[in-house]
C-alpha cells in the first residue's frame, strides 16, 4: 500500500517572493522610464538646435547662384566680350544604369561623333559620379527640340541652360582679351590657396588668358545664394530665401576695335605683330599678333584634334608675338643708342666720320660691313640715324662699351617687363658681361659689343618694348606703362584708371633729345631717309626708324640672298614711329617675320595704320562738330 505525500504551502514565503519580484520589475521599469525620459530631454531640449538643423537639411537646401560675368567694351563703347545663353547636355553617371548604352543611344539620336564621346570620358575621370558632366556643351535649337521629345528615355540626362562667354570679333582680339574656359584642378588649387573657392561654387568658367585672366577679380563678381525647400526626391518645392549675386564689373579698354581690325587686315595672315599706343597716356590702342585663332572654341571646350592643330602649327598662333615675340631690334634702336652716346658725352652733335662700307678695328682681321656695300660717306649723328648708317653705330658701340650700353638701354626698359596688364609677356634680353658668363660661361668679346651697336647679337626685344621705348623718347624721358584697361563702367559712366609711370630717365641736355627726334623726322622727310618712300604725301608729319634684323649670320665673303635661304632664315622687317611730329599722340611698333627690309615691308604697313587712325579721328571730330 502506497502513501501519498502531502505538501503544506507556505503562503507567507510565497507572498514575500511575489513582492520581491514585483519590486524588481517595477524598479526595472522605472529605470527604463528614467532612461527614456532623460534621452528625450537630451534629444529634444539639449540637442534641439542641432537636430532641428539636421531636419531642415533634409528639406531645405542652400544652392549657390553664379554671378553674371562683366562685359568688356572698347574705348568707343563697342561690345567686345558678352554673355550669351547656351544649352548643354549634362549627364549624372550615378543615376544611369548602363552608361555605355546611354552614350550609344544619344550618339544615334543627336549624331554625336567619337571625339566628343572620348572628350566626355576624359572629363568623366576628373569628376565624381554624382556630379553632372557635360556631353555636349553647346546644343543647337534643333538638338534641344529633339532631345526634349525623347528625354523620357534617358534618366540621368538633362538639358541645362546657362550664360556662356562669346567674343563677336573672334580672332581679331584673342591675344588681348584672351578667353574663359572650364575650371580645372589647377585653377581650383589656386582658388583654394587664395581662399576664393566658395566664390566660385556655381561658376563653370574662369579667365585663362589675356584681359580675362589678368582682371578676373573684377570680371567675375560675387556668388549669390538661393535657399529652397525640397521634397523626398530632391525636387525643389519652393524658394524660401534669395540673396542675388553681384555681377562682375563691366570694363572699358583703351583698344579701338576699328584700329585693331585694320591692323589685322594689314598683316593679312603674315607672321608678325603690331602695337599702337597713345603717347600721352600709355593706353594700348591696338595690339595684334598674327596669325591668331578663334577663342570661342576654348569657351565651349576645344576638341583634342583642333587643339593639336594649333599646338603643332609652325606659325605658332598660340604665341602673342606682340608681348612674347623676342626679336633682334636691329636699327630701330639706333635713335636710343645715339641719345645714350650724346647724353654720356661719348659723341656730340658735331661728331663726324667717314663710312666706306667696312668697319675694322686695329689688329683685328674681322670686318663689319655696312648695309650699303660702298658706305654712306661723311655722316654725323643726325644723318647716321636718317640713313641707318651701320658704320657710325659700330664705332659708337665700340666707344661706349657694353657696360654703358647695357646700363642706358635698361633705363629704356629693355631686358625687363613693361608692366602691361597681361600675364603673357616676355622680358626680352639686354645682354651684358654677367649675362653671357651665366648663360654660356664665356667672356664678353669686343665683337659682341659692335654687333649690339646695330641691335643684333644677343639683344632681343618685344614689339611692345619697342613701342614703350619710342614713346619714352617722344616724351623726353617720361616712361609710361602700357595699359590695355582704360577704366570700369559704373552706372553708365566710365571710371578712368590712373596712368602708371615708371622711374623717368634723367635728362642731361634736352638738346640731345631734340636732335634725336629731328633725326627720326629726317628718316621720313629727308630724301635719303630710309622711310621716305613709305611715307610720301601724308596729311600729317611723322617720325620713325626702320630696321632689318638678321635671323642667321652671313659669312663675310658672302652676299645676302633671300631667295637662296629658307623662309625662316630670312630677315625680319621692323619699324617704330610716331605722329604727329610736333604734337605726338600716336606711336607704333611693327615686326614682320622673315619679310625682308624694314623700309620696304614694315614701314608701308605702319603708314597705312597711321593713315587709318588720323582719317578716322578726323571723321569722328567732324561728326561731333
Amino acid at each position: 500500500m502506497r502513501f501519498q505525500r502531502i505538501t503544506i504551502k507556505d503562503h507567507t514565503a510565497e507572498a514575500n517572493l511575489f513582492a520581491r519580484r514585483c519590486f524588481i520589475a517595477i524598479l526595472f521599469v522605472a529605470v527604463l522610464m528614467t532612461l527614456l525620459i532623460s534621452n528625450l530631454y537630451y534629444l529634444q531640449i539639449e540637442r534641439y538646435e542641432d537636430y532641428q538643423t539636421r531636419s531642415n537639411g533634409n528639406r531645405i537646401k542652400v544652392l549657390p547662384v553664379a554671378p553674371n560675368r562683366g562685359l568688356i567694351f572698347d574705348r568707343n563703347g563697342v561690345l567686345l566680350a558678352e554673355n550669351k545663353p547656351v544649352f548643354s547636355l549634362d549627364i549624372i553617371p550615378e543615376e544611369i544604369e548602363n552608361l555605355e548604352q546611354t552614350l550609344a543611344d544619344l550618339s544615334v539620336l543627336l549624331n554625336i561623333d567619337k571625339d566628343q564621346i572620348d572628350d566626355f570620358k576624359d572629363d568623366l575621370k576628373k569628376q565624381r559620379r554624382f556630379k553632372p558632366v557635360s556631353l555636349l556643351k553647346r546644343l543647337s535649337n534643333q538638338e534641344v527640340s529633339i532631345f526634349s521629345a525623347n528625354q523620357y528615355r534617358f534618366p540621368g540626362v538633362s538639358i541645362e541652360a546657362r550664360l556662356a562667354r562669346f567674343y563677336p570679333y573672334g580672332s581679331a582680339l584673342t591675344h588681348v582679351l584672351g578667353y574663359v574656359a572650364r575650371i580645372n584642378k589647377k585653377d581650383l588649387q589656386k582658388l583654394s590657396e587664395a581662399g576664393l573657392v566658395a566664390n566660385y561654387a556655381a561658376t563653370h568658367d574662369i579667365g585663362k588668358l589675356g584681359i580675362e585672366k589678368f582682371h578676373e577679380d573684377k570680371l567675375h563678381g560675387e556668388v549669390g545664394y538661393q535657399e529652397v525647400e525640397i521634397n523626398s526626391k530632391g525636387r525643389i518645392i519652393r524658394t524660401l530665401n534669395f540673396q542675388p549675386p553681384i555681377p562682375g564689373q563691366d570694363l572699358v579698354l583703351n583698344i579701338d576695335i576699328n584700329l585693331q581690325l585694320e591692323a589685322q587686315k594689314l598683316l593679312n595672315g603674315k607672321r608678325g605683330s603690331i602695337v599702337a599706343m597713345d603717347t600721352q597716356t600709355g593706353g594700348v590702342l591696338a595690339l595684334y599678333s598674327s596669325p591668331s585663332y578663334d577663342p570661342n572654341y576654348f569657351v565651349h571646350g576645344i576638341s583634342s584634334k583642333r587643339y593639336k592643330v594649333l599646338l603643332d602649327s609652325k606659325d605658332r598662333p598660340l604665341i602673342n608675338r606682340a608681348t612674347q615675340g623676342q626679336y633682334p631690334p636691329a636699327s630701330t634702336i639706333k635713335p636710343h643708342l645715339a641719345l645714350a652716346g650724346l647724353e654720356k658725352g661719348v659723341i656730340s652733335a658735331e661728331t663726324r666720320m667717314f663710312d666706306n662700307g667696312k668697319y675694322q678695328l686695329k689688329n683685328v682681321s674681322h670686318v663689319w660691313r655696312d648695309w650699303v656695300p660702298w658706305g654712306h660717306g661723311w655722316v654725323d649723328v643726325k644723318k647716321s640715324v636718317e640713313v641707318s648708317c651701320d658704320y657710325f653705330f659700330y664705332d659708337l658701340a665700340y666707344r661706349m662699351g657694353i657696360d654703358q650700353i647695357s646700363e642706358t638701354m635698361s633705363e629704356f626698359g629693355f631686358g625687363d617687363y613693361t608692366g602691361i596688364d597681361l600675364y603673357e609677356e616676355s622680358d626680352g634680353n639686354m645682354p651684358s658681361r654677367g649675362w653671357k658668363r651665366a648663360r654660356f660661361n664665356e667672356p664678353w668679346y669686343i665683337g659682341d659689343t659692335i654687333s649690339v651697336g646695330i641691335g643684333q647679337s644677343y639683344w632681343t626685344a618685344t614689339p611692345l618694348q619697342l613701342a614703350q621705348s619710342v614713346t619714352t623718347i617722344v616724351n623726353k624721358g617720361r616712361r609710361l606703362v602700357p595699359q590695355v584697361l582704360s577704366g570700369k563702367m559704373i552706372n553708365g559712366k566710365i571710371s578712368i584708371e590712373p596712368e602708371k609711370e615708371l622711374r623717368p630717365i634723367a635728362i642731361i641736355n634736352e638738346d640731345n633729345w631734340d636732335l634725336v627726334l629731328s633725326s627720326m623726322l629726317g628718316v621720313i622727310e629727308e630724301e635719303h631717309g630710309t622711310g621716305r618712300t613709305a611715307f610720301k604725301d601724308t596729311d600729317y608729319r611723322s617720325a620713325g626708324k626702320t630696321g632689318t634684323a638678321q635671323v642667321v649670320s652671313i659669312a663675310q665673303d658672302a652676299e645676302y640672298d633671300a631667295d637662296s635661304l629658307k623662309e625662316e632664315h630670312r630677315d625680319n622687317a621692323m619699324y617704330v614711329g610716331y605722329a604727329p611730329y610736333d604734337t605726338p599722340e600716336f606711336s607704333v611698333a611693327l615686326a614682320l617675320e622673315n619679310a625682308g627690309g624694314g623700309g620696304s615691308q614694315a614701314a608701308p604697313i605702319a603708314r597705312n595704320l597711321m593713315d587709318y587712325y588720323f582719317e578716322n579721328k578726323t571723321q569722328q571730330l567732324s561728326k561731333h562738330d
